[in-house]
């Protein structure tokens, strides 16, 4: 599937109902109030975001508008990788430091959650995929991290410290990856608000080019296409038998996919596979009525 030629097909109206925003948050505001800006600002029913980021952290934070909301579970878990700035305490070599992050930090590893966050106070294994080195300034160490979502960079900094016996805390962080959404495609509130002015002028050029159709999850969960002789009871919750096919699927037994017909989203469904059930649905897209 190609999600240029997907948006191309799509109004406004559309996007705007079921679309993710890939902002760039900026050091100060929390996550929530730049998601309800977001709202705000289009006149939208509901926003939802992809992740918080603390107030002081920068970077890549995806915004889902109206029922692109209903994704949220299924992009929350996905892999972040960051890059950032750290102080050590106590000046220590180099290859100290990169031995005690190969030995201990780097893998899966286990991480209590800091005291100031809104989970339960229990150690957690998360698993840290690249944990790396850019450049070291006396006691400021510029490093890049890749991790498991749920992963508290603060709290791996600070435990890094401890490990050494010298200290350690995080000056700067800025997020460059959320699962699929990249650095790349992100656009400041500014560049937004602006999007936002020129659309309530009539122009929707601008808001267009910078709202991600909510059919990106195929590329997190992969799509399967079924025909559309039963689209009207499969919008009332009907499963996904195997006649309803647009081909025969190899997919497993307990595997989330997402459903299209002719190149529009239907919604989420877990693989069944038994007898001629294939799927249930977890979350089914009424058409937008235009």
């Amino acid at each position: 599937m190609d999600l240029n030629k997907l948006k191309q097909n799509k109004t406004i109206k559309e996007l705007l109902e079921f679309g993710i925003i890939n902002i760039d948050k900026s050091s100060g505001p929390t996550s929530f109030s730049v998601s309800e800006f977001v709202q705000k600002e289009l006149g939208l029913r509901k926003t939802s975001h992809f992740g918080t980021l603390d107030p002081k952290v920068t970077g890549v934070l995806p915004v889902a508008l109206n029922r692109a909301c209903k994704l949220t579970g299924y992009f929350l878990g996905e892999d972040k990788e960051y890059i950032g700035i750290m102080r050590i305490h106590e000046n220590i070599a180099l290859n100290e430091l990169k031995k005690a992050i190969k030995e201990k930090f780097t893998g899966k590893i286990m991480q209590m959650p800091p005291v100031r966050s809104n989970v339960k106070r229990q150690n957690r294994q998360r698993e840290i995929k690249k944990f790396k080195i850019l450049e070291k300034d006396e006691q400021n160490i510029l490093f890049q991290v890749e991790c498991e979502g749920g992963t508290y960079i603060r709290k791996l900094i600070s435990d890094l410290g401890d490990y050494l016996k010298i200290g350690a805390h995080m000056l700067e962080l800025r997020r460059i990856r959320a699962g699929i959404f990249e650095e790349e495609e992100i656009v400041n509130l500014y560049d937004f608000k602006k999007a936002v002015e020129e659309y309530k002028k009539g122009n929707e050029i601008l808001l267009k080019k910078i709202i991600i159709p909510g059919d990106i999850i195929f590329e997190l969960h992969s799509p399967v296409e079924i025909q559309k002789h039963n689209l009207r009871q499969i919008f009332t919750g009907k499963p996904i038998h195997q006649d309803d096919l647009k081909s025969k699927s190899s997919k497993k037994q307990g595997e989330i996919i997402s459903v299209f017909c002719e190149n529009k989203f239907i919604g989420m469904y877990k693989v069944i596979n038994k007898g001629d059930l294939f799927a249930q649905p977890e979350f089914v897209m009424q058409p937008i009525k235009l």
